[in-house]
C-alpha cells in the first residue's frame, strides 16, 4: 500500500514524536547526510539510500517513499507477482477497493463488507500509535522552499514530483 508522498512524510514525522530511534535519525541526519545514513543502518535501513541530510522534517519520510517504491517497482521489473493498493482510492471508495482486494487474493468478495466494518477501529489503539496520539501533533506546512527541496530528492529516484499524478505501476483499482 502508498499513499501520497506528502502524507508519508507528514505520518513519519510524527511517528518520529513518539519512537525514540526514529527521533535520533530526524535530529542526528539534520547535521549531515552520513550522520542519516549511519543512523538509519543502525536503524536496520539501507544506508545508502538514507545518505541525505535531512534539511526539513518531510525529507527522511520522503526518502522512505522513495526506497520503498523503489524498491517495489524492481520487483515488477525482475518478475515477481507483485501489485500496490492507494491508500487514497481505498479512503473514497473503501466497498469497492476492498472487493477488488479480496478478488485479487481469490477470498470471498462476500468479506468486504466486514474488512470496511474494520476501518472504524483504530488498529493502534491502546499503544504509541494510536490515532488519539499522533492526532495531537501539529501537521507540518509544505512550504515553496520544502516542495523544491523533496521535489530533488524524488527526481533523483525517478518517482513522480509533489502535485504530480501518483499512480504507480500494477495499482489496483475498482473497474
Amino acid at each position: 500500500m502508498y499513499r501520497d508522498v506528502v502524507a508519508v512524510a507528514k505520518s513519519w514525522y510524527r511517528l518520529s514524536l513518539v519512537m525514540t530511534s526514529l527521533r535520533l535519525i530526524y535530529l542526528l541526519g539534520s547535521f549531515s547526510g552520513q550522520m542519516t545514513t549511519t543512523i538509519s543502518q543502525w536503524a536496520g535501513k539501507k544506508g545508502g539510500v538514507y545518505c541525505v541530510r535531512l534539511e526539513n522534517d518531510m525529507t527522511y519520510g520522503v526518502l522512505h517513499h522513495a526506497e520503498t517504491t523503489s524498491l517495489y517497482l524492481d520487483m515488477r521489473r525482475r518478475g515477481y507477482d507483485v501489485s500496490a493498493l492507494r491508500y487514497e482510492d481505498l479512503v473514497a471508495r473503501p466497498l469497492d477497493m476492498c472487493r477488488v482486494i479480496l478478488e485479487f487474493c481469490h477470498l470471498p468478495v462476500s468479506l468486504a463488507e466486514l474488512a470496511v466494518k474494520a476501518f472504524d477501529v483504530d488498529s493502534q489503539r491502546n499503544s504509541i500509535f494510536a490515532k488519539s496520539v499522533l492526532g495531537r501533533f501539529n501537521e507540518l506546512q509544505l512550504t515553496p522552499k520544502i516542495k523544491a527541496n523533496l521535489n530533488n530528492i524524488l527526481k533523483k529516484f525517478g518517482m513522480p514530483l509533489i502535485g504530480e499524478p501518483n499512480v504507480i505501476e500494477g495499482t489496483l483499482s475498482c473497474p
